[in-house]
C-alpha cells in the first residue's frame, strides 16, 4: 500500500534473505536477517504510464541491467523488521514518483526590480569607464 489509489501486490515483490554484515556474534552468524527486495517496475501493473514515467525519470540509476529495482536492509536483527524497512523505503520511492510536480507559473519581474537591475548595470558601466585611460586625441 502507498497510498491511498496507489498499491503494489505482494505477488509483485520477490524478497531473499542473507546473513548480515558487521558485528553481532551467533546472531549474525546463524541468522539470515538481511532482507534483499527485488521488484520490476515496467512489469507492475499496479503503475500508471504518467507514475512509471516519473519513476524511471527519478530512480532509472538504480534499477539493474535487468530492470529490477533492488533494495536491501540488514539495519535491524530481526528479519521481519528489514523486510518493513525495504517495503518503507520503496513506498518512499514511489511515493514520491506517484506526486504529480507542479507546474510552474512563469512570473513577470517586478518594476522596482526591473530598476534595480538597470542601475547595477549603469553603475558598473560607469565604474569601468572611469578605469579606462583618456583616448588619443582627448589627453
Amino acid at each position: 500500500m502507498i497510498n491511498d489509489r496507489l498499491a503494489i501486490p505482494r505477488s509483485e515483490l520477490q524478497f531473499s534473505f542473507a546473513r548480515s554484515a558487521g558485528p553481532g556474534g551467533q546472531n549474525v552468524n546463524k541468522l539470515n536477517t538481511k532482507a534483499v527486495l527485488r521488484w520490476k517496475p515496467a512489469e507492475s501493473a499496479a503503475l500508471s504510464p504518467a507514475v512509471l514515467e516519473r519513476f524511471l525519470a527519478r530512480n532509472g540509476g538504480r534499477l539493474t541491467r535487468e530492470g529490477e529495482l533492488v533494495i536491501a536492509s540488514d539495519t535491524h536483527r530481526e528479519q521481519g523488521r528489514n523486510v518493513g524497512d525495504c517495503l518503507q523505503r520503496l513506498r518512499a520511492l514511489v511515493a514520491a514518483a506517484a506526486a504529480r510536480p507542479k507546474v510552474r507559473r512563469p512570473t513577470k519581474p517586478t518594476k522596482a526590480s526591473q530598476q534595480r537591475r538597470l542601475n547595477a548595470k549603469r553603475n558598473q558601466a560607469a565604474k569601468k569607464a572611469s578605469r579606462q585611460s583618456p583616448a588619443d586625441g582627448e589627453a
